[in-house]
């Protein structure tokens, strides 16, 4: 997809959060009734009391789309954040950490209300990650918070699916597809989390079949979505309702499917498994990457399996190594 007349290439939608990564043993998960590789919503007194009982954590501005936004800006891509922060502490952290990669964010932030939305991230020994969400200010994104400037100048506006558990924000979300359709940009949803599908599975069907362009989703969360008794089948089921599915599946890569294309796409193994967080944000920003310039849908794809593979070498959601200099190393 090329539209040099826009001004950005990706434009996302999301919860505003800061992460704080902790690695844990499994027995925490278990004493606080915790299911590990999912992620649970927590009200404010929930997160206080994680937090006291964790030790030592990393904070870094976090966020679903948020991250990926950021990976895009990373590899030299022209990107823009919409999301709502609180005027405190880590309100200043997210809006210093987004704008610090070279994306364009210019939401104000709330001057009273719930404070700043945080993610308390359990890593356990196998790399897998357990995340405890308040969502605190992030909730409050409504159609009056959307710069719909913004949307209309973007080639893709990327919407993140945990803001279906906010009618406001959802309402934000339909009003954004509308403009970026409106001017011939396109949408592109991350399914986000299994459960979060499970809560909103018929709702986030007729999204799928309505107004998306471009679906990003794992194993688990595209299985959920239909119900489906394999990822074979949900693959199928899919096939046809957006332009393009880009199926993740961990350890065994991606599957892109466009029309009757399939196109398997291998993982990149880059060194030790540390974390998981953010590989599947970092996957779709690699793909948007190369969808904005024009690349091929196999191009897409492997620019989204180097990033992924990159980010879950390392501690935290954001790459810390240059993803240009990656890129120009393992795919010229």
């Amino acid at each position: 997809m090329t539209s040099d007349s826009k001004r950005f290439d990706v434009v996302g939608i999301g919860n505003a959060i800061v992460d704080v990564l902790v690695q844990a043993e499994e027995a925490f998960l278990d004493d606080h009734g915790l299911h590990k590789g999912t992620m649970a919503l927590v009200d404010e007194s929930q997160a206080e009391r994680l937090y006291a009982s964790v030790g030592p954590g990393l904070e870094t501005s976090g966020g679903s789309a948020a991250n990926t936004l950021a990976g895009i800006a990373q590899l030299g891509g022209r990107a823009a954040f919409i999301g709502r922060v609180r005027d405190d502490q880590l309100g200043a952290i997210f809006s210093h950490d987004i704008r610090s990669v070279g994306a364009t964010y210019t939401t104000p932030p709330a001057g009273s209300g719930p404070s700043t939305a945080r993610c308390l991230i359990l890593v356990t020994p196998d790399a897998q990650r357990t995340m405890c969400t308040y969502l605190g200010a992030s909730v409050n994104l409504d159609p009056a918070d959307l710069d719909l400037d913004l949307v209309a100048q973007a080639k893709v506006l990327y919407l993140e699916g945990y803001l279906w558990d906010s009618d406001e924000a959802k309402q934000a979300f339909l009003a954004a597809a509308e403009v970026a359709r409106r001017h011939g940009g396109q949408v592109a949803l991350s399914l986000s989390d299994a459960f979060c599908v499970d809560r909103h599975r018929q709702s986030f069907q007729e999204l799928v079949d309505g107004h998306v362009d471009l679906l990003f989703a794992n194993e688990m969360e595209i299985t959920s979505l239909y119900e489906a008794n394999s990822f074979e089948d949900a693959a199928e089921q899919v096939r046809g309702r957006c332009r393009v599915a880009a199926l993740t599946r961990s350890e065994a890569g991606s599957l892109v499917l466009s029309g009757d294309q399939s196109i398997a796409i291998a993982p990149f193994r880059l060194g030790n498994l540390v974390d998981t967080t953010g590989a599947g944000d970092l996957y779709a920003a690699g793909f948007l990457h190369g969808y904005t310039r024009g690349d091929s849908l196999e191009r897409c794809g492997q620019l989204g399996s180097l990033c992924a593979g990159e980010v879950v070498t390392q501690l935290g959601p954001r790459p810390q190594a240059s993803l240009p200099e990656l890129v120009k190393r393992n795919l010229g």
